[in-house]
């Protein structure tokens, strides 16, 4: 959910700059080689690798199947934890069922993951992805019957529009109905009814705490946007209709001490693979490569590339390619980049050859200043989509292009001494939430992130815990 909210700043700094390469599978952009794990193949293409771990693998798996059993669900189910850090859930119509440890990482008890996994096998159980692509098919199929009717293509974008708006609401309605099934199959497998309902509540923090870190990053207009867009009922719906439930109140197991002991010491960062934000720096230990955006800006790493977004909404896209350019690379940019750039330079970044070119202003652009940025890098090319276009938009894409050439190669020892982020779970022992956020190794937000992390709303609420979740490097 959190990079649907960024799509829009994409969207429009790979459109306006357009400095592209020929994809060549997952592995063409920031992520080298992924590590082994048991998932299949096929699935792994889909959903990403499993994070390494026994102890949360087996965790998942006996929740998951006792939920099976206890509501005597047909078919064969597998659960798995992916490794990602952002907090999400989903599953296949085949029967797989994944948890992000961003999610495991928010959650408190076995109740709460089972709500979670509870949720996702009644999408499966209530068969919601086929009934949502037969909705979409037929809203298709009537956009093209409306076009060839009317003789209009703009009829049928018009009925395929307004279509796949409806198909949101049905996409809200059908969460709402998994939230429902979630909630049998968790009271049924003697879990505590209301961690349905809490565990919507620490998404809803997290939601909460997103919107504050990209709000700052893109002028408060994310939100609005996630939430036209949105498949997902607001939080505050999906616990109001929970509340009409008498099962969500009904009491159960939880074990919060036994599953906090399992998340100790787990990753909350990005892998290794991908690569490490480390406040407006960015450093990939596999690639061994590292650079700088400006100070106000706040990086979002995913596994196609760095996206990097300004106060003044300025933004930088960053990603590698292992496609080889022969010879000289501002000869390509000028053969092969359209329309073709102007200013083209050759020149040298982090002692590796590179080039820089301007992207001419035309209708599309506007007045936006636009740069390509390319460097070679071991036997492939890393490059830089710049975008600037608030009023001081010629200096800030100087500034731009001055954090691109802060581009460099890491040395062996560097890489090899950055690690992920970990959480770990220790005791309160009298110390204030302002205390423990000093410890989190963020540069700002560090009260918030706290919060959000061990589910409460103040700092009150914190001093109540025994037990505090806190990130460290």
């Amino acid at each position: 959910m959190f990079f649907r909210r960024i799509l829009a700043i994409a969207a429009l700094l790979v459109a306006a700059a357009a400095c592209t390469f020929d994809s060549t599978g997952p592995e063409t952009s920031v992520v080298a080689a992924s590590r082994p794990n048991t998932l299949p193949r096929d699935i792994e293409r889909q959903v990403g690798p499993a994070y390494d771990s026994p102890q949360l693998q087996a965790l998942v798996e006996r929740v998951g199947q006792k939920l099976v059993s206890d509501s005597s669900l047909p078919g064969s189910f597998h659960f798995y934890v992916l490794d990602q850090p952002i907090a999400n859930a989903h599953a296949l119509p085949t029967g797989y069922v994944f948890v992000t440890r961003g999610l495991l990482s928010l959650i408190d008890d076995d109740a709460e993951l089972a709500a979670a996994m509870g949720h996702e096998l009644g999408h499966i159980i209530l068969k919601h992805a086929a009934e949502r692509e037969r909705a979409r098919k037929g809203i298709m199929d009537a956009a093209v019957a409306a076009a060839l009717k009317s003789g209009s293509a703009s009829v049928g974008r018009s009925v395929a529009r307004s279509g796949l708006l409806e198909l949101r609401r049905y996409s809200r309605d059908q969460e709402l109905e998994a939230d429902k099934a979630g909630l049998g199959f968790i009271v049924k497998a003697g879990y505590r009814g209301s961690a349905m309902y809490s565990l919507i509540e620490k998404l809803r923090r997290q939601a909460r705490l997103e919107d504050q870190l990209m709000g700052e990053a893109s002028g408060g207009q994310a939100e609005e946007q996630s939430n036209a867009m949105s498949t997902h009922p607001d939080p505050e719906r999906r616990m109001a209709a929970l509340q009409q439930y008498d099962a969500v109140r009904r009491p159960g197991n939880a074990d919060r001490a036994g599953y906090l002991a399992l998340i100790d010491g787990m990753s909350v960062d990005d892998r290794p693979e991908e690569g490490f934000v480390r406040g407006p720096e960015f450093l990939h230990p596999t690639l061994r490569l590292a650079f700088a955006a400006p100070a106000d800006f706040r990086l979002f790493n995913a596994s196609d590339g760095v996206l990097g977004v300004g106060a003044d909404r300025s933004a930088m896209f960053f990603s590698c390619t292992p496609k080889k350019i022969e010879g000289r690379l501002d000869d390509w940019m000028r053969n092969q980049i359209k329309p073709t750039p102007t200013s083209i330079q050759s020149t040298e970044i982090g002692g590796a050859d590179a080039a820089i070119g301007a992207r001419p202003r035309g209708e599309e652009t506007g007045l936006s200043q636009i740069r390509y940025v390319l460097i070679r890098h071991d036997d492939g090319i890393c490059y830089f989509n710049l975008l600037s276009d608030g009023p001081d938009r010629d200096r800030r894409i100087e500034a731009l292009v001055a954090a691109a050439r802060s581009f460099r190669t890491l040395s062996l020892t560097e890489a090899a001494s950055l690690e992920p982020y970990r959480l770990h779970v220790v005791p309160r022992d009298g110390g204030t939430a302002a205390q423990f956020a000093q410890r989190m190794p963020y540069r700002d937000f560090k009260l918030a992130r706290l919060l959000a992390l061990n589910g409460v709303d103040s700092p009150d609420e914190f001093t109540r815990r025994t037990l505090v979740k806190l990130v460290q490097p």
